[in-house]
Parts: C-alpha cells; sequence; structure tokens
C-alpha cells in the first residue's frame, strides 16, 4: 500500500499543467475550535418543514470520516452527498460516520442523474430509464446503510422539460411514497432561473439545490425565481456559494470564502449553503459564518475584485455556445476545468467531461478559437488544459 501511495502522488506532482496547481496538499488541524461565541442561525426548509442551520455540508471532496463527525457535533445536520461524488466511495464514507449516530438527529440529502441527457440541450431523450435512476438510488441507499434519505434530488437539471419529464419525476414520486425519500426536488447550476420557476410551478417537488453566488451574471433573475420559489414553500439550498474557490489556477490567490459565504446568504430565501470544506480550518470559518452575517467593509471590498479578475467560476451562462460554430460543450468544459483547478477534484473533473469525445475535440482543428467568453475566459487555452486529463488513468485521480 505505501508503495503504491508514494508512486501514486509522485505521478500527480508529475502530471504538466493541471496537477501543479489542483494537487497541492490541504493542511489539516486534528479538532475544531469551539470558542466562538454566539449560536447556530437557523433558517426552514420551506414546505418540508426541515430545521437546519444556514451553513450546511456539502460532503462532495471530504475524505476525512473525522471531519463530517466534527460537523455534526457542532450543529451541522444537512449533509449533501451524490451517488456520482468520487464514484460512490463519499456515500460509503458517509455511511459508516452515521452507524452509530441516530436517526433523527441530522438531515441527509442525495443526488442522481437520470441517464442519455443530451448534453447539449440539458434534455432527456427516449433512451432515458426511469429503471436506471432506481437502481441507482438503490445502490446510493445500501452505501448509506440508511432506509431512506431526507431528500432526493433529480440531479444536474438545465431545462425546464427535464424537471417536469414525466418518467423521471413519476419514479421520485414513486419513492416519496414509499418512504424511501420524505422530499424530492431538482439540482441545477445552469439555466437555474428556468429550473427553478419550473420545479416551483410543478406542484411535485419540494426543494431546489442551485448555484448561487456573488459572481452570477443574471443574479437579478436568480433572486427573483428564488423568491418566487420559496413564496411557494420549495426549499431552497446554496452550492457553488464559493465561486471557484480562486482566482487563479496557481491557487496562490483565494477568493475570500467568509465573504464568499456571507454574501450568498444575505439572500433570506437561501434557507441553508452547502459549501464544501475538506479541512477543519474551513469547518471553523463555515461555523462563524452560521453565527454571524454581517459583512465587514474589508470582505466587501475582496468581493469586488469579481470586477477585474475573471476568477475560475463559469458562469454557465451559454453565451459562448452559439459562437462556437463546431458546438463544442464549452460550458461544461469549463465547470471541469474549475473542479479541476478550484477544487483540486480531477475525479469529478473527469466525470464531468465523461460524455465529451476528449480525443477528437474539433478545437484541435482552429488555429484560433472563435469564442469570445463573456467574462475573458482563454476557452482554448482552458480546454487543452483540461483535456490533457483524459490521459491520466483514473486509479492516479483517485
Amino acid at each position: 500500500m505505501g508503495n503504491s501511495n508514494s508512486r501514486r502522488d509522485f505521478i500527480k506532482k508529475s502530471l504538466t499543467g493541471i496537477t501543479a496547481a489542483a494537487l497541492a496538499p490541504s493542511l489539516i488541524k486534528s479538532e475544531v475550535k469551539n470558542t466562538m461565541e454566539g449560536k447556530l442561525i437557523y433558517r426552514t426548509l420551506g414546505k418540508t418543514g426541515m430545521k437546519v442551520p444556514i451553513v450546511s455540508m456539502g460532503v462532495m471532496n471530504a475524505e476525512n470520516p473525522k471531519l463530517v463527525e466534527a460537523a455534526l457535533e457542532n450543529g451541522i445536520n444537512y449533509l449533501d452527498t451524490a451517488h456520482v461524488y468520487q464514484r460512490g466511495r463519499n456515500e460509503q464514507m458517509l455511511g459508516e460516520v452515521l452507524k452509530g449516530v441516530k436517526r433523527d438527529s441530522y438531515f441527509i440529502a442525495t443526488k442522481v442523474p437520470g441517464n442519455h441527457a443530451d448534453r447539449k440541450t440539458g434534455l432527456y431523450t427516449d433512451k432515458t430509464d426511469p429503471a436506471d435512476f432506481l437502481n441507482k438510488f438503490e445502490i446510493s441507499l445500501k452505501r448509506l446503510g440508511l432506509d431512506y434519505v431526507d431528500v432526493l434530488f433529480l440531479h444536474s437539471v438545465k431545462r425546464k422539460e427535464s424537471v417536469t419529464f414525466k418518467p423521471l419525476m413519476s419514479v421520485l414520486q414513486k419513492l416519496k411514497n414509499e418512504g424511501k425519500t420524505r422530499f424530492i426536488g431538482v439540482s441545477t447550476h445552469r439555466n437555474e432561473p428556468e429550473v427553478i420557476r419550473a420545479a416551483a410551478d410543478s406542484n411535485v417537488y419540494d426543494m431546489v439545490l442551485t448555484a448561487y453566488n456573488f459572481m452570477q451574471p443574471h443574479l437579478a433573475e436568480m433572486d427573483k425565481a428564488i423568491d418566487y420559489a420559496a413564496d411557494k414553500g420549495i426549499g431552497i439550498v446554496a452550492m457553488k456559494t464559493q465561486a471557484g474557490v480562486f482566482w487563479d489556477k496557481e491557487r496562490l490567490n483565494p477568493i475570500n470564502m467568509k465573504a464568499a459565504l456571507k454574501w450568498s446568504l444575505q439572500n433570506k430565501n437561501i434557507h441553508t449553503s452547502i459549501p464544501g470544506f475538506t479541512t477543519f480550518d474551513q469547518l471553523n470559518i463555515d461555523i462563524g459564518v452560521a453565527k454571524d452575517l454581517k459583512l465587514t467593509g474589508q470582505e466587501m471590498i475582496d468581493l469586488k475584485l469579481k470586477d477585474k479578475v475573471a476568477g475560475l467560476y463559469c458562469r454557465q451562462c451559454d453565451s459562448c455556445t452559439g459562437q462556437c460554430s463546431k458546438g463544442v460543450d464549452i460550458p461544461t468544459l469549463m465547470r471541469s476545468y474549475m473542479y479541476a483547478f478550484g477544487y483540486k477534484n480531477l475525479l469529478q473533473a473527469k466525470d464531468t467531461l465523461a460524455e465529451i469525445d476528449l480525443k477528437n475535440l474539433p478545437c484541435n482543428d482552429c488555429s484560433e478559437c472563435e469564442v469570445k467568453c463573456a467574462v475573458g475566459f482563454d476557452i482554448k487555452g482552458k480546454i487543452n488544459e483540461i483535456a490533457k486529463i483524459d490521459n491520466i488513468h483514473d486509479s492516479f485521480l483517485a
């Protein structure tokens, strides 16, 4: 085992372009401070009645069971995972942690994607199989060691037509009626306002998990959609609150995570957030935010860097899609780039690209990229960098 880990570490450090920036080890402290004054601020997840802290735990990138235990011990009672995270190991890790924890002391949400969705349009197809969704969810329950989850999300929905895609919506309703999930919802980080409104109008869904941060260009539209859904009793959970975590791919200039998280929670219709903390230091920061939302003057100044620096967060605005004459799925490539360089999660980055044929990218035939990114991304440069991930064996990414 020791030799295997050493070899893996060596290869990670040696990979050009991606690994130098994305794989530096995190500093992890052994304990969480309990000296901060005040109590956690709680909000209720819409009509579900679930009362949760305004800061919950996004478990996607976490691998340390002790970190999850510390979150629970400090009052964070809502945990968010997904069938696909770490290719199942994330749910398995949570299952081990939760074995000795009283079931009524926490809420757990997982997410399952529908298969055969068209990546370009975001629409499900006649090949989309509800039996596949059901099978994946049953696997998730076994990994978690649970008879039911509190929330089951249809994962990564991009269009209103997909929100109300009858075969999958019916399966979700069936699972809710059977008691295998208490509530159902959709998750989205593309065309969010459209998806949020569709979920609210469906009279079926209880919750929405949506990207929401200070970098989004369509915040006015986002806020209107969130207000609309909240008024209809939909529980709103915010993800991507840190907007890529770093301003640069070298990871030398971090976004002020405390400020970014506070900013998202100024909207009282964001009932909770799921920042993906992976260290005890980050947990301490998030607990501090959960007790005090006041933005300082310096924090406001830090957030204004968005007017000068593009950062790593792709706004998923789709303006690039219409410009590319060869139909390259640029938003997905840019989201993968963020996972690799911002989150240090190469496995998630590679899995995000699973349905894109990287070996035959038409970008290779272009001497110059015709796409002008709305925020100034070097599209071709980023694609060339992230495409290298296809040459890395999965065993070195895990």
